[in-house]
Protein backbone atom coordinates (compact mmCIF):
# COMPACT_ATOMS: atom_id res chain seq x y z
CA UNK A 1 0.00 0.00 0.00
CA UNK A 2 1.44 3.33 -1.04
CA UNK A 3 1.04 5.97 1.64
CA UNK A 4 0.05 9.25 0.02
CA UNK A 5 0.27 12.80 1.37
CA UNK A 6 3.12 12.19 3.82
CA UNK A 7 4.91 15.36 2.82
CA UNK A 8 8.09 13.30 2.47
CA UNK A 9 8.00 12.69 -1.28
CA UNK A 10 10.50 15.02 -2.89
CA UNK A 11 12.21 16.01 0.38
CA UNK A 12 15.99 15.87 0.21
CA UNK A 13 18.75 15.42 2.77
CA UNK A 14 22.41 14.51 2.87
CA UNK A 15 23.04 10.84 3.60
CA UNK A 16 24.62 11.42 7.01
CA UNK A 17 21.65 13.43 8.31
CA UNK A 18 19.10 11.05 6.74
CA UNK A 19 20.77 7.99 8.26
CA UNK A 20 20.93 9.64 11.69
CA UNK A 21 17.32 10.86 11.56
CA UNK A 22 15.95 7.57 10.29
CA UNK A 23 17.91 5.58 12.88
CA UNK A 24 16.50 7.70 15.72
CA UNK A 25 13.03 6.55 14.67
CA UNK A 26 13.94 2.89 14.25
CA UNK A 27 14.41 2.78 10.47
CA UNK A 28 17.24 0.69 9.05
CA UNK A 29 18.88 1.23 5.66
CA UNK A 30 18.73 -2.31 4.30
CA UNK A 31 19.08 -2.31 0.55
CA UNK A 32 21.37 0.18 -1.05
CA UNK A 33 23.59 0.66 -4.03
CA UNK A 34 25.49 3.65 -5.37
CA UNK A 35 22.45 5.73 -6.32
CA UNK A 36 19.45 4.47 -4.36
CA UNK A 37 18.51 3.00 -0.98
CA UNK A 38 15.56 1.60 0.96
CA UNK A 39 14.84 2.30 4.62
CA UNK A 40 12.60 -0.08 6.59
CA UNK A 41 10.83 0.12 9.94
CA UNK A 42 9.34 -3.04 11.42
CA UNK A 43 5.96 -2.59 13.08
CA UNK A 44 4.55 -5.50 15.08
CA UNK A 45 0.83 -6.13 15.48
CA UNK A 46 0.61 -8.16 18.68
CA UNK A 47 -3.14 -8.65 18.27
CA UNK A 48 -2.87 -10.79 15.15
CA UNK A 49 0.85 -11.64 15.46
CA UNK A 50 1.70 -10.11 12.10
CA UNK A 51 4.68 -7.97 11.17
CA UNK A 52 4.44 -4.99 8.86
CA UNK A 53 7.21 -2.97 7.28
CA UNK A 54 7.02 0.75 6.67
CA UNK A 55 9.40 1.47 3.82
CA UNK A 56 10.63 4.50 1.93
CA UNK A 57 12.90 4.73 -1.08
CA UNK A 58 15.49 7.41 -1.75
CA UNK A 59 17.59 8.23 -4.79
CA UNK A 60 20.88 10.14 -4.93
CA UNK A 61 20.50 13.46 -6.69
CA UNK A 62 24.08 14.56 -5.89
CA UNK A 63 27.01 12.20 -5.34
CA UNK A 64 26.96 8.50 -4.47
CA UNK A 65 25.81 6.67 -1.35
CA UNK A 66 29.37 5.84 -0.41
CA UNK A 67 29.73 9.47 0.74
CA UNK A 68 27.98 10.88 3.83
CA UNK A 69 27.67 14.14 1.86
CA UNK A 70 25.61 12.63 -0.97
CA UNK A 71 22.23 14.33 -1.31
CA UNK A 72 19.25 11.97 -1.42
CA UNK A 73 15.64 12.60 -2.33
CA UNK A 74 12.69 10.63 -0.94
CA UNK A 75 10.76 8.98 -3.77
CA UNK A 76 7.93 6.94 -2.28
CA UNK A 77 6.56 5.67 1.02
CA UNK A 78 4.69 2.40 1.40
CA UNK A 79 3.75 -0.32 3.87
CA UNK A 80 3.26 -4.05 3.56
CA UNK A 81 2.60 -7.17 5.60
CA UNK A 82 5.58 -9.47 5.99
CA UNK A 83 5.25 -12.88 4.34
CA UNK A 84 7.37 -15.94 4.88
CA UNK A 85 10.22 -16.26 4.13
CA UNK A 86 11.28 -12.89 2.68
CA UNK A 87 8.42 -11.01 1.06
CA UNK A 88 6.05 -8.14 1.62
CA UNK A 89 2.39 -8.22 0.68
CA UNK A 90 1.38 -4.72 -0.37
CA UNK A 91 -2.24 -5.69 -1.14
CA UNK A 92 -3.33 -6.87 2.33
CA UNK A 93 -5.36 -4.47 4.46
CA UNK A 94 -3.30 -2.73 7.14
CA UNK A 95 -4.81 -2.58 10.66
CA UNK A 96 -5.63 0.96 11.80
CA UNK A 97 -3.28 0.88 14.85
CA UNK A 98 -0.38 -0.02 12.52
CA UNK A 99 -1.34 2.76 10.09
CA UNK A 100 -1.54 5.21 13.00
CA UNK A 101 1.94 4.20 14.22
CA UNK A 102 3.30 4.47 10.66
CA UNK A 103 1.79 7.93 10.18
CA UNK A 104 3.25 9.13 13.47
CA UNK A 105 6.76 7.93 12.56
CA UNK A 106 6.52 9.51 9.11
CA UNK A 107 5.52 12.85 10.63
CA UNK A 108 8.45 12.63 13.05
CA UNK A 109 10.79 11.86 10.16
CA UNK A 110 9.43 14.81 8.19
CA UNK A 111 10.14 17.12 11.17
CA UNK A 112 13.70 15.81 11.48
CA UNK A 113 14.38 16.31 7.76
CA UNK A 114 12.78 19.77 7.50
Amino acid sequence: MIIENTGLNGMSSDLGHLDESAEKLGFVRWQWEYYRATYDLKLEDRTNREDYFLRFNVRAIEGKLESAHAVLQVESVYIGRATFPHGLDYESPIPQPILNAATQRLQELKKLLA
